[in-house]
């Protein structure tokens, strides 16, 4: 079905790059189509639960993820002020393996995987204009330009062009969060698990990347003034040491370190209802934007990638294997959107009779049932497109 397609993915992120390697390797004649000028190193840390590292074993990029990522091996949940360990989960035991993973190292491994699939990644095109017709998509970038796709996958992001096409403005909701990120050198070595530092109205989230040398931290807080979304709004590492002050010495310590450190807001954005049109599909944050709080945005994407492209493969025409990958995913994502959105309300506990009651039910979970504690995300973690979609 794919050989021979010309397919244009707008968008070099991880779900675009993933998904121009699964079709290319299918046969598809692949161009990416990337605003930036260079594949650089932007965003952060992220990390690869076993659904989203199912994906690229099954890609063949396990062992290259192994390099260079770290290994995680637990997530302890801690009380803010006194740093009090409140439950503490091994990930050695959930079965597959949980990498953390700067997003710039793993934005440049799939581009040299995409690359070495066939894949053509053309920079500096922004495209400001899709046209849906029945042979396929005209694309129209900022300098005029236009380009023909059989097929176009929109992985765009937020402010994806072609969700605008498929679907009416769906205006999104400010949470009534904003988030920090920033990185820093680690002192000594940093052991290989997530670290949630839970006190009211804000948490503080940390773990190691590159080999155990930097730590990455991400940072939210609940306030009513909004910030815009975006990664690129850079804040006074004071305001970011201010909100935390309350925090154990150990976050102060942490935050003393930091230089430099990126602010944006929190919205909530609708799971798309149309995901796609004729010879047209979204895929990712286009489809889908997540909070952060289940760190699955990037899995989500990657599943997205292997799903649509095994999809298009089995089906007899184009729409309807854009109809059944709309169909396998659309579900399972709106879940995780919900998910992830209670999430932040269980870190941010302020009535400390509450906080306090909740923290010792956790500690109590975890002492008597480990394995249930864990196994309450079974539906997530476990889950693996690459079987489900050979």
């Amino acid at each position: 079905m794919l050989i021979g397609r010309r397919i244009t993915v707008i968008g070099a992120g991880i779900g675009g790059l993933a998904a121009a390697t699964a079709l290319a390797r299918r046969g598809a004649q692949v161009t990416v189509l990337e605003q930036a000028p260079a594949i650089r190193e932007i965003g952060a840390g992220l990390q690869i639960s076993p659904n989203g590292g199912a994906v690229l074993n099954a890609l063949g990029l396990g062992d290259a993820l192994g390099r260079i990522g770290v290994r995680g091996q637990a997530v302890c949940l801690r009380d803010f002020r006194a740093g009090r360990k409140v439950l503490k989960l091994d990930l050695t035991r959930a079965g597959g393996d949980y990498m953390f993973v700067h997003r710039a190292d793993l934005q440049s491994m799939l581009a040299d995987a995409a690359r070495a699939a066939g894949v053509e990644i053309r920079l500096l095109q922004n495209i400001t204009d899709v046209t849906l017709g029945e042979a396929g998509a005209k694309l129209t970038n900022e300098q005029g330009a236009r380009f023909a796709a059989d097929v176009v996958i929109g992985a765009d992001g937020l402010h994806s062009v072609l969700r605008g096409v498929l679907n009416p403005p769906a205006p999104p909701a400010f949470t009534g969060q904003v988030a920090w990120r920033a990185t820093v050198p680690a002192e000594g070595a940093a052991a290989p698990q997530v670290t949630v530092y839970m006190g009211p109205g804000r948490h503080l989230v940390c773990y190691p990347l590159r080999g155990g040398t930097m730590i990455n931290i991400v940072a939210v807080e609940e306030r009513r003034a909004w910030a815009d979304e975006g990664w690129s709004h850079t804040d006074d590492p004071a305001h970011l040491r201010a909100a935390f002050a309350g925090f154990a010495p150990e976050v102060r310590a942490l935050l003393a370190r930091v230089d430099e450190v990126h602010l944006w807001g929190l919205f909530r954005h609708p799971v798309a209802r149309h995901w796609h049109r004729g010879q047209a599909a979204l895929l990712g944050d286009a489809a889908h934007p997540t909070l952060p709080f289940l760190a699955q945005g990037a899995n989500m994407a990657l599943e997205d990638a292997w799903v649509l492209a095994a999809a298009l493969n089995g089906h007899d025409s184009i729409e309807a294997g854009l109809a059944a990958y709309q169909a396998a995913r659309r579900d399972r994502c709106a879940r995780i959107v919900d998910a992830a959105s209670r999430n932040a309300r269980n870190y941010h506990l302020r009535f400390a009779p509450l906080r306090l009651a909740a923290h010792g039910a956790l500690r109590l979970g975890g002492a008597l049932a480990p394995a249930v504690m864990l196994g309450r995300f079974d539906w997530l973690y476990r889950h693996d497109v690459t079987r489900a979609f050979a």
